[in-house]
């Protein structure tokens, strides 16, 4: 139950990273061109975080926010040109995993969650970095203020990012009729099942940024997240639901208690290809290398529900060899989400050939 998560109060953070916008009507994500020039995808990550039971990290957002107001999201934000560097437009690296995004991935965790994702200069990997409290607060003002580079001040502690143990797990790019736009790349990181440090030393204990950009920071196992949102009581916007979808085949009291086992399952399964059960090429692309950029179907549904697409990679990778999942698509009632306003609800993944069967197709594009 969400009442027996932990919930703990911090220091300051940054913004999450921001998947899929809110303001999306079902109309708008459409395959109709855009009558504008659609901004450019900023560069984003965000993390999975696994605690040693096998529970996922989630930050609520306050209720004023701009973007997923009042949303559970995973922590995460926007690339810094002071903290990192930051793969330029029309590059290589600009959509794809890299050491930018992971630092930022890292680093974003560290300010909005207190969470520090790193092992001693010279240290075994899979051991976290122990720091005393006073050391994270110091060093998440420091670095979200901008007054220290994140490296450097990891440095100072003793400290070397873990960026090899990130896992990629999709990314996601914003579609082109939202303003803000977003190209995020995903990580799975397993906290390790045992930490022996000292009482005055704190390594993952999750800490939300006293109200300014989130409310809570809550462990929880995937299928108490989803099953939160299907009662209402928190809001998941589709991408934060599709990945907490698959992970919950590998997560939580229902795969038992053996927590390496289970780690090890889901870790085959982010490298298994393909990646559904049909002979789709789209299966073949492995899920660090999917990126999906959701688009809602010429369908309609009884129940009223969008049918999310989740194929196509986006504008800026239209043409290339990349692209998402065939197999599943996403369900959804509304999908808007700004300040006042209320976020999706009826969120559910379904197998692409069981939910086209529920819907009758349209006469045209929507």
């Amino acid at each position: 139950m969400l009442l027996l998560a932990r919930r703990l109060v911090a220091q300051r953070s940054s913004s999450s990273s921001l998947l899929l916008a809110p303001a999306i009507s079902a109309r708008s994500m459409s395959t109709k061109p855009a009558k504008r020039t659609p901004p450019e995808a900023r560069p984003s990550s965000s993390i999975m975080v696994v605690s040693p039971t096998n529970q996922l990290l989630l930050l609520q957002r306050v209720a004023a926010s701009s973007s997923f107001a009042s949303a559970h999201v995973f922590p995460g934000g926007n690339l810094s040109e002071y903290h990192e560097t930051v793969p330029a437009v029309g590059t290589p690296g600009r959509h794809v995993d890299g050491e930018a995004y992971r630092l930022a991935a890292i680093r974003e965790t560290f300010e909005e969650s207190g969470i520090l994702l790193a092992h001693a200069k010279g240290g075994a990997a899979g051991q976290l970095l122990p720091i005393t409290e006073a050391q994270r607060d110091e060093g998440r003002g420091l670095v979200h203020g901008d007054k220290k580079r994140f490296t450097e001040w990891l440095d100072s502690v003793g400290g070397v990012a873990d960026v090899d143990g990130l896992i990629p797990f999709t990314r996601w790019i914003t579609p082109v009729q939202v303003p803000k736009r977003f190209t995020t790349q995903m990580y799975v990181y397993f906290l390790p099942l045992s930490t022996r440090v000292s009482s005055k030393e704190i390594v993952h204990t999750p800490t939300h940024d006293g109200g300014k950009e989130h409310t809570e920071a809550v462990f929880a196992d995937p299928g108490t997240w989803i099953q939160a949102a299907g009662k209402g009581e928190v809001i998941l916007f589709p991408p934060q639901l599709y990945l907490l979808h698959l992970l919950s085949d590998f997560l939580g009291p229902n795969h038992g208690t053996d927590y390496a086992a289970q780690r090890a399952a889901l870790v085959e399964f982010l490298h298994k290809v393909p990646t559904g059960p049909s002979d789709h090429p789209l299966g073949r692309i492995s899920w660090a290398d999917k990126c999906i950029s959701p688009v809602g179907l010429p369908i309609t549904r009884k129940d009223g529900r969008a049918t999310l697409n989740l194929e196509a990679p986006g504008l800026e990778l239209k043409g290339s060899t990349r692209g998402g999942d065939h197999d599943r698509v996403v369900l959804v009632s509304r999908l808007t989400g700004g300040p006042g306003t209320p976020g999706p609800t009826n969120v559910e993944v379904r197998w692409r050939d069981e939910a086209l069967k529920e819907g009758v197709r349209n006469e045209g594009k929507l």
